[in-house]
């Protein structure tokens, strides 16, 4: 099987970096993958710690990269962003595109198990396995392999801490905002978990933030969590964020910040609230990536 290799689709220079558009045929959807890099200035001389952030329901790579206002500060911290999509593109599969929040768009980050999604829904293995190797291949040099950090918004958010949480070790630390962090007691999550993985909850478990986090057995969680209280995901009980605090508090874990925010009316689950402490889950990720308290 030929390697996958990258097309630059566009450069764009920001913040003293380049933001690259990427795209590549995947291995494991099957499918045309696109991806957006931030190359700080920092890259053009050593290889910099990597930041993975992971979008939430109907976004693509471009939605954080224009409203999200990390590369502001990966650039004064020295580290990179890599913006992968959020499912497979293109596949026309039954029932993909019948809602918002399930199929296109909307994979939470799990290798489906049920047909139709079985082949090509692959997503855990794509974030964690395929594009980081290809990355760090492409971009040697540029991109240091031995540091990465994790972050994600709502559904990435929800992908962010189960991927940390599935594979310990991979990762230096992990942050979200307004995460779904307990999908199998939430409608968003019971949708998408039914329909990917089927109906045993066991399974589902394996995918579950507050369920993994019963099992936690490798020092400090080095985790950061914010939510707003205006957020009316947050207050209809999508998130849930406050069963995952339960569980870290029961087990006695240690390096949970979990910050709720109030100001004004509140903030709500849209990117200006994202934006709001983007600087904050930047220098969250440069501390545990060595390099500096901000």
């Amino acid at each position: 099987m030929a390697t996958a290799t990258f097309q630059t689709k566009a450069t764009i220079t920001s913040f003293g970096g380049q933001l690259l558009k990427l795209s590549h045929k995947s291995n494991s959807t099957g499918t045309d993958m696109a991806v957006n890099l931030y190359l700080p200035p920092q890259a053009t001389t050593r290889a910099v710690p990597v930041l993975f952030y992971l979008s939430g329901l109907t976004c693509t790579p471009d939605n954080c990269t224009e409203k999200g206002f990390f590369q502001s500060q990966a650039s004064a911290r020295g580290l990179a962003v890599v913006y992968p999509d959020t499912s497979p593109r293109g596949l026309d599969l039954a029932g993909e595109r019948d809602s918002w929040d399930f199929g296109e768009a909307a994979s939470f980050y799990v290798d489906a198990t049920r047909e139709p999604f079985r082949q090509n829904y692959k997503m855990e293995t794509y974030i964690t396995k395929e594009l980081p190797e290809l990355l760090f291949r492409e971009f040697a040099g540029k991109l240091d392999r031995s540091r990465i950090s994790i972050t994600g918004h709502s559904m990435g958010g929800h992908g962010a801490l189960s991927l940390y949480l599935r594979h310990p070790g991979m990762y230096r630390s992990v942050s979200a905002f307004a995460p779904i962090a307990n999908p199998s007691k939430c409608p968003w999550g019971e949708k998408a978990f039914t329909g990917y993985l089927g109906d045993d909850r066991a399974e589902w478990a394996k995918h579950d933030s507050t369920e993994l986090v019963k099992n936690w057995s490798y020092g400090p969680l080095n985790a950061l969590i914010d939510v707003g209280l205006g957020d009316n995901f947050y207050i209809q009980k999508q998130l849930l964020p406050e069963n995952f605090e339960k569980v870290v508090k029961e087990k006695n874990l240690q390096g949970l910040s979990l910050r709720y925010h109030y100001s004004n009316q509140g903030y709500d689950h849209s990117y200006f609230f994202m934006a709001s402490f983007a600087k904050d889950h930047v220098d969250h990720a440069a501390k545990h990536l060595g390099l500096g308290s901000a």
